[in-house]
């Protein structure tokens, strides 16, 4: 039996509320936007033809990773993507900014409450309610999303996929590093000579003073009877 709109608009919740980044840099964005990459060019839609745009944001709309996968403008005058793909990526991204969720639990979600994007007030050209737009949240921060992570290939139901089960190994091997703890650096053997702790002292045979005692001022020894006469006096 098919899952039904409720039952993924669930399903795509919990996993909105599992997949918790404990930080996000502008590093990792570029290397989830290659893991992205990598995982569509090894997918059986991209070998037969099919093309890919990613674009991972900041919430105020900083860019930190973008890509094609695909020609736009190929010789044969037929491209895998198009300009309108970037404004879908983009319609998408303004939709979970708006509703604080993945763009394929809007579409799910609002199919299963028999709702219209005019009473979630995500009515407009600037609104793409399609799957493949999924936020970006942090452990500690429970405000609002930090980044919203997006691809569009035309296809929904994969394209959110993708995105999820890239977050999901992505953050599999963040778990797997944090587990294995630091390892304790091994001091390396440089091959610089040592110095003998006696170097700095004066070699007794030779008579000569050192440098310490040469510094000092010729002084008689002291005598406690010089005080004594003088309070005498």
């Amino acid at each position: 039996m098919a899952p039904t709109d409720a039952d993924l608009a669930s399903k795509t919740l919990e996993d909105e509320g599992s997949y918790r980044f404990p930080s996000f840099s502008a590093s990792d964005a570029v290397t989830l936007g290659l893991s992205l990459r990598k995982r569509f060019r090894a997918s059986s839609r991209h070998a037969k033809g099919k093309g890919l745009v990613i674009s991972i944001q900041s919430i105020a709309g900083h860019t930190l990773f973008a890509c094609t996968v695909g020609d736009l403008g190929h010789l044969s005058g037929i491209g895998d993507v198009s300009l309108d793909s970037w404004a879908c990526v983009e319609g998408m991204i303004n939709c979970v900014r708006r509703t604080g969720h993945s763009s394929y639990y809007v579409e799910k979600g609002m199919s299963a409450m028999g709702k219209t994007p005019k009473q979630l007030g995500i009515q407009g050209a600037e609104f793409r309610i399609n799957g493949g737009a999924f936020p970006i949240w942090l452990e500690n921060g429970h405000c609002c999303p930090i980044a919203v992570v997006a691809c569009y290939s035309g296809s929904s139901q994969e394209d959110h996929t993708l995105v999820v089960t890239t977050i999901r190994d992505f953050l599999d091997k963040i778990m797997r590093k944090s587990s294995a703890g630091p390892s304790m650096p091994v001091p390396q053997d440089q091959g610089l000579p040592r110095r003998e702790s006696n170097e700095w002292l004066a070699d007794p045979s030779a008579g000569a003073p050192s440098d310490f005692t040469s510094r000092r001022p010729d002084s008689p020894p002291y005598d406690h009877h010089d005080d004594q006469e003088r309070l005498h006096d």
